[in-house]
């Protein structure tokens, strides 16, 4: 689901504390065998335990162990099915 790798995408961002190169995480994800619009929670989460480090390395990134549990723990307990804040707030009437 491509929430997934939106909601990925953002706590990566927050984890290292800067946006990171979206499209090439997500060529990163091919690289990988994985489609970015199907990932699945386990998908998200070995990506986390594994390529992340040598992805954000290349990008001259790091992240701490208690940021990267917390990402751990975000990853696998994202929900993609209900709407985002961000799309309920885009919801409000003006």
């Amino acid at each position: 689901m491509r929430q997934r790798f939106d909601h990925l995408v953002e706590e990566i961002s927050l984890a290292v504390g800067r946006p990171i190169p979206r499209y090439r995480l997500w060529l990163r994800f091919h690289e990988h065998g994985c489609d970015p619009e199907t990932i699945t929670a386990n998908m998200a989460v070995a990506f986390c335990d594994g390529p992340l480090h040598g992805f954000l390395q290349e990008e001259g990134l790091r992240i701490g162990n208690w940021a990267r549990r917390r990402l751990r723990k975000e990853v696998e307990h994202f929900d993609p099915r209900p709407p985002r804040r961000e799309e309920r707030l885009d919801a409000l009437p003006e």
